[in-house]
C-alpha cells in the first residue's frame, strides 16, 4: 500500500499542477471583472485637492508649460486626414517589413510571414503641446509631445510547419516626446534638406497581443519583460543624443557645400606661346580657377613681350568635391585696348591628385576642350605646373586635447604631442546670415563689408529693409591661424535714387578670432555698435590643412 499510495501521490502532482496551471491561466485571462463602473465625467472645478493631483500627469502640456502652445488645428487636421493617412502608413509599412520576414522564410522551420490585416485603426495620435526652440544655427527644432491611444487591427500570421500560428496587436498607447530638427533650410522646395528625430525621454508603449485567443500581455512577468526590452531597445537606437536622420534633398540640391580642402597652385613657367602681336611678341598671363566656384578667377602677373615667361607664382584655391572639381588654366595675351586674346587653356581634373603630395604637370595648351576641333591640332605652347592638394584636418583630430601656452596639443601625461600646432595655415569661413533692426536716418538700402588681413568683401544690397538676410560666405586662406587678430565688420546703407546722403553707415562690430582658432567654429548674433538696436548674425569656422 505504501508503495502504491507513493506512486498515486506521485501521479497526481504530475497532473495536478500543469492542469492548475493551465486553469488558473485561462480563468485570468477570460474572466470578466464585475465590479468595473462607468467613469463619471466632472467639471474640474468640483474635483477635490486629490482627484486633482491623480489627474495632473494627463493636463495637456499647454496648461502646465507656458513655452508649449496649442494645437487643437493640428490635431483637427490630423483627424480629418486619419483614414488617408492610415492607408498610406500602412501601406508603408507592408512594403517595408515584406522583404525583412523574407528573410525568415525557411529558416526554423518557417514556411511563411505575412499580414492577415494591417490597420491603424479609427483613433488618431493627438498633440498635447509643441514647443518650437530658437537657435542660431540654421535649422528648425520643436517638441511635440505626442499621446497615441489608438485600436488598431494587426494581424500577423506565422506558417510553422503545419501549424498556423496567429498574433493579433490590438489596443496600443504610446506616449512620447520627440525632438525633430528639419535642417538645413535651404532655398529649395520643400526648404530642409533633412528631418532628424531623436526622443528625449524613455516612451510609454503598451498593447495587447492576442495569441490562442488570449491577451499573453496580461501574464505580469511576461508583460514587464517586454516592456523593460522594448524600452531598452528604443532608448539604445533613438534615445537623444542618439538620433534617426531621413534624407529629403540629395546634398546637390539647394545645400552648400562645404569646403573640405585648399588646392595648392604653382604657376612655374611657359614655353613656345603663340606669337600674338604685330612685333612677334604676346604679353602672356594666367587665369586660373576651379569649376563650380563662384570666386573670382586668380591671375598672375603680366610678362611683358615673352614667349617663354617664367612665373613661379603660388596660389591657394578653395576644394568642394575633389572627386568631382577641375583645375581650369587660361593663358591670355594682354591687351591694352580691347579683349585680351586667349592664347591657350588646358584642365587638370583634382581626382588624379594625391593628399600632400606635390605633382609636377606640362601641359599642352589647346584652344578649348572639344576633342573633334581641328584647331587644336595647332601647336599653342607648353604650361608646366606644380600641384598639391591638402585636405582639412577633422576638428575632433585637431582639437581632441588640452593645449598648451603655444596652442599645441599635449597628451594625458603633460607633454607636447607630436601634432602639428595649431598655429599652421588654414582657411577662415565667414558667413554673414543677416542683421535685425538697422535702420539709416536717410535710407535703408543694407548690405555689408567685411574687412580682414588688408582684404575686403562685400555683400549683396538689399532695398528698403531693416532686417536683412544675405546668407553670403566669404573666404580668407591665411598661412598661419588668426590668434590675437580681429575681423571688422560694417553695414552700409547706400541709395538707390536720388539723395543728397549716397551713403550711411548703420552700424558695426570687432570679433576677436581667438575662439574660432581653438574651438573652430561660432555661430553668434552681435550688437552692432553705433546702432540703436541693430544686430548682426555672423558664423565664423576656421579650418586647418
Amino acid at each position: 500500500m505504501g508503495f502504491v499510495g507513493t506512486l498515486l501521490g506521485i501521479i497526481g502532482f504530475a497532473i495536478g499542477i500543469p492542469a492548475g496551471l493551465l486553469l488558473g491561466f485561462f480563468l485570468f485571462i477570460y474572466a470578466e471583472p464585475a465590479d468595473v463602473k462607468d467613469p463619471i465625467v466632472r467639471p474640474l472645478d468640483e474635483f477635490d485637492t486629490s482627484s486633482l493631483l491623480d489627474i495632473l500627469p494627463e493636463i495637456p502640456l499647454w496648461v502646465k508649460h507656458p513655452d508649449y502652445d496649442r494645437t487643437d488645428w493640428l490635431n483637427r487636421m490630423i483627424s480629418y486626414m486619419w483614414p488617408y493617412l492610415n492607408k498610406a502608413i500602412s501601406g508603408i509599412i507592408r512594403s517595408t517589413t515584406e522583404p525583412m520576414f523574407a528573410k525568415y522564410t525557411d529558416t526554423f522551420q518557417i514556411k511563411s510571414v505575412e499580414f492577415k490585416s494591417l490597420s491603424l485603426g479609427t483613433l488618431p495620435p493627438t498633440f498635447h503641446g509643441i514647443k518650437v526652440h530658437e537657435t542660431n544655427e540654421n535649422e528648425l527644432v520643436f517638441e511635440p509631445a505626442v499621446r497615441w491611444a489608438g485600436n488598431p487591427n494587426v494581424t500577423l500570421v506565422f506558417q510553422l510547419l503545419s501549424l498556423e500560428i496567429t498574433l493579433q496587436l490590438v489596443d496600443i498607447q504610446i506616449f512620447a516626446a520627440p525632438r525633430v530638427v528639419l535642417k538645413p533650410l535651404v532655398p529649395t522646395f520643400p526648404c530642409f534638406g533633412s528631418i532628424v528625430v531623436s526622443l528625449m525621454e524613455k516612451p510609454h508603449v503598451d498593447f495587447g497581443l492576442n495569441f490562442l485567443g488570449g491577451d499573453i500581455m496580461a501574464i505580469p512577468s511576461l508583460y514587464q519583460y517586454i516592456q523593460d526590452t522594448i524600452r531598452r531597445r528604443v532608448a539604445s537606437l533613438y534615445l537623444w543624443p542618439q538620433n534617426f536622420e531621413i534624407q529629403i534633398l540629395s546634398g546637390s540640391v539647394g545645400t552648400m557645400k562645404k569646403p573640405v580642402g585648399i588646392l595648392q597652385v604653382k604657376v612655374v613657367r611657359a614655353l613656345n606661346l603663340l606669337k600674338m602681336d604685330l612685333l612677334g611678341t604676346s604679353d602672356p598671363y594666367v587665369k586660373l580657377s576651379l569649376s563650380g566656384d563662384r570666386l573670382p578667377s586668380k591671375k598672375t602677373s603680366i610678362k611683358m613681350k615673352n614667349l617663354n615667361p617664367e612665373w613661379n607664382e603660388d596660389f591657394k584655391l578653395t576644394v568642394k568635391e575633389p572627386q568631382c572639381q577641375v583645375l581650369q588654366l587660361h593663358v591670355y595675351d594682354w591687351e591694352k585696348v580691347g579683349a585680351h586674346d586667349k592664347l591657350g587653356m588646358q584642365v587638370v581634373p583634382l581626382r588624379l591628385l594625391s593628399p600632400h603630395q606635390t605633382k609636377g604637370l606640362t601641359l599642352n595648351l589647346v584652344k578649348n576642350m572639344n576633342p573633334n576641333d581641328p584647331q587644336n591640332k595647332k601647336s599653342r605652347g607648353k604650361l608646366e605646373v606644380e600641384l598639391t592638394f591638402k585636405p582639412f584636418r577633422e576638428d575632433n583630430e585637431r582639437f581632441s586635447g588640452p593645449l598648451n601656452r603655444n596652442g599645441i596639443k599635449i597628451n594625458t601625461v603633460g607633454k607636447a604631442s607630436e601634432d602639428v600646432p595649431i598655429h599652421r595655415a588654414g582657411l577662415l569661413l565667414v558667413l554673414l546670415q543677416g542683421a535685425e533692426d538697422v535702420e539709416g536716418k536717410h535710407h535703408s538700402n543694407p548690405y555689408a563689408l567685411v574687412t580682414f588681413g588688408g582684404e575686403q568683401k562685400k555683400t549683396k544690397l538689399i532695398k528698403k529693409t531693416r532686417d536683412p538676410c544675405w546668407n553670403e560666405e566669404f573666404q580668407f586662406v591665411l598661412e598661419q591661424a588668426p590668434l590675437k587678430e580681429k575681423i571688422h565688420i560694417e553695414v552700409m546703407s547706400k541709395r538707390t535714387g536720388f539723395c543728397l546722403h549716397r551713403k550711411e553707415l548703420l552700424g558695426h562690430v570687432d570679433i576677436n578670432l581667438d575662439d574660432v582658432v581653438y574651438n573652430g567654429r561660432i555661430n553668434e548674433k552681435y550688437n552692432l555698435i553705433n546702432s540703436r538696436n541693430g544686430v548682426i548674425h555672423v558664423e565664423i569656422r576656421w579650418r586647418v590643412i
